[in-house]
């Protein structure tokens, strides 16, 4: 298996999503005391609804503010953003409003917009608050990841022709996306490679053999690729693969 990345495995969702939201909370505590925003990316992804409560329950618990933190999203599904496809919409409802997150700390995908045009306006938006690599990436503080049951992450998927991996706009778009809705906004892999921290959280049934060809050395997933290009991302997940 490829040693740029640490797996960390749970015996359950609950017990993964605990531990997650433990280790953010203690980076944003870290960020809120140096005075400095802490940008993220968050997935949706059925394993982010529990994500999401741990986290509102443990940031309470331990007096954490969230106020400091810019949320901006690794995909979203081209729709509109009171749809229940939106995964604006699932952080709405489940985050950002219970726990009063400032609006302008909010940086949706304009979903309802063309694919292309709603990539456009996340790229500008991201490069006024996030710092820049030598190579025009974003280093966001944190890039959550889920994982599709083909490997992919984000809508990054695996049929994807060489020219469009490759690709290395900040967000892009994609069309004829092989799980509905068809057309979707996501980070390019260059991007996600430019974040300080990549979090997976692999988890749920029937994603065995693509999480197991992910870490392998010679995997040829969407997560494999992401997991080879990081300087040391962390896979946290409750997927049995020994």
């Amino acid at each position: 298996m490829n040693a740029a990345f640490e797996l960390i495995p749970f015996t359950s969702p609950e017990a993964l999503v605990s531990a997650v939201a433990s280790a953010w909370l203690h980076e944003i505590a870290a960020a809120n005391r140096s005075g400095v925003p802490h940008c993220v990316a968050l997935s949706g992804g059925r394993i982010t609804l529990k994500f999401f409560a741990a986290v509102s329950d443990l940031s309470t618990a331990r007096n954490i503010s969230l106020g400091n933190v810019h949320f901006f999203w690794a995909d979203e599904r081209c729709v509109p953003p009171d749809d229940k496809e939106s995964s604006y919409a699932a952080a709405a409802e489940h985050f950002f409003g219970p726990l009063a997150i400032a609006p302008e700390k909010i940086h949706r995908i304009s979903g309802e917009l063309s694919p292309d045009v709603a990539a456009q306006l996340a790229a500008e938006d991201i490069r006024k608050t996030v710092s820049l690599n030598a190579l025009s990436q974003p280093m966001l503080d944190v890039v959550f990841l889920g994982m599709g049951e083909d490997g992919h992450v984000a809508s990054l998927f695996p049929e994807e022709p060489e020219i469009a991996r490759l690709n290395p706009a900040i967000y892009r778009a994609i069309a004829n996306s092989p799980k509905p809705p068809l057309n979707r906004v996501t980070l390019g892999y260059d991007a996600i490679a430019a974040a300080r921290n990549v979090w997976v959280l692999a988890s749920g049934a029937g994603k065995q053999a693509a999480l197991r060809e992910s870490l392998s050395s010679e995997g040829n997933t969407p997560l494999a690729r992401v997991l080879k290009s990081c300087r040391g991302a962390k896979v946290f997940t409750d997927i049995q693969v020994g």
